[in-house]
């Protein structure tokens, strides 16, 4: 069965100006990418190295009925915040995106104690990492706007209420070059208005993944994740992140986990297909016999843009999740129709 090393917590991902691969039982105090040097094949100065550099925290949570998606990212030429609402019951859908031309703010380098605001006309986001506390907090507040209701957040993240073991990874590109990822899934409580109506999440019944990503990516980027969450027959707290990307040596190290009840399983390389296209099922399929799950698109979404240097396409369906897990321990943990997304990203920025 696949094992792999997780080395102790350390300050930070480079040593000696060089990414160093792995993986991490804890976060790093600070992960600052331009402490390495020469990452390109001539030398930039600063400023230029640092606009390849792109960076984005995210968040799913998702109750029996309701699914929230929310994404503050960074790529240089421009930041982004989106807002994705999904109500399982009315097929209700609610999506709001603002998009900030260049630069200005950055994410945190750190999340032991680190907040950021993003305030923009009709649109108020931050974000508040204190994982010296085991808790995320994200605070929402969008304006009403055309058809839109406004829509309103506070949530927070409970890392603490099953003792979560996150993943922490730091995977190559090149020799220079690098990804940088933090994943957790974890209970969360709070409340969300929209259109008049008040929602109010459960710990007992919530879960949400966070991810903080920082990475040197190619210029042309491309990237499939699949996750999901929910309870076990057990009434265990169970989710799942697998991903293909284009980092080297994945068998080794890369960015597949699972949990139960907040204890982590680092998950082997897995290949993703779909056979009948992005709208039919999709395989998920490891060599290691610990992943084995079929994950079935019941609502299509699409977004993207292209503008100039710069090009985005992203489908991300919706839909469930079916077949079999295996734990650290060697249990096999049955997946029947937990929800989730798959992403599909094509990205040229």
């Amino acid at each position: 069965m696949y094992v792999r090393e997780q080395r102790p917590p350390q300050h930070s991902p480079i040593e000696d100006g060089a990414p160093v691969q792995g993986t991490w039982s804890g976060p790093f105090e600070e992960v600052d990418l331009l402490a390495i040097r020469r990452p390109f094949r001539y030398p930039l100065p600063r400023s230029l190295r640092d606009c390849r550099i792109k960076e984005w925290q995210s968040f799913i949570i998702q109750d029996h009925r309701f699914f929230l998606e929310v994404i503050l990212s960074n790529v240089k030429l421009y930041r982004l915040a989106q807002v994705f609402l999904y109500d399982r019951e009315s097929k209700e859908k609610l999506r709001y995106l603002k998009v900030i031309p260049l630069g200005g703010w950055k994410l945190p380098q750190g999340l032991r104690n680190a907040s950021i605001d993003s305030h923009s006309l009709g649109f108020f986001f931050r974000i508040h990492n204190w994982l010296d506390a085991d808790t995320i907090r994200v605070d929402l507040h969008i304006q009403a706007k055309r058809s839109k209701p406004a829509f309103t957040a506070h949530l927070t993240y409970d890392l603490d209420r099953q003792k979560v073991s996150p993943l922490v990874v730091n995977l190559s590109f090149s020799e220079r070059r690098c990804v940088y990822a933090y994943k957790a899934l974890a209970a969360v409580r709070g409340d969300m208005v929209f259109g008049g109506r008040r929602v109010s999440f459960k710990a007992s019944r919530t879960s949400g993944f966070f991810y903080d990503f920082k990475g040197l990516f190619p210029y042309r980027m491309h990237a499939v994740w699949c996750s999901a969450s929910g309870f076990d027959n057990q009434g265990r707290r169970i989710g799942f992140t697998v991903a293909e990307n284009q980092t080297r040596e994945s068998r080794r190290d890369n960015e597949n986990a699972l949990w139960v009840n907040g204890e982590l399983t680092p998950l082997p390389a897995v290949r993703i297909t779909q056979p009948g296209g992005i709208k039919a099922e999709w395989i998920i399929q490891d060599v290691e016999g610990m992943v084995d799950l079929v994950f079935t698109p019941l609502e299509s979404l699409r977004s993207g843009y292209n503008v100039i240097f710069s090009r985005a396409a992203l489908e991300s369906p919706l839909g469930h999740y079916n077949g079999m897990l295996v734990s650290a321990k060697g249990e096999q943990i049955p997946v029947h129709n937990l929800w989730g997304t798959g992403e599909k990203l094509y990205l040229r920025v």
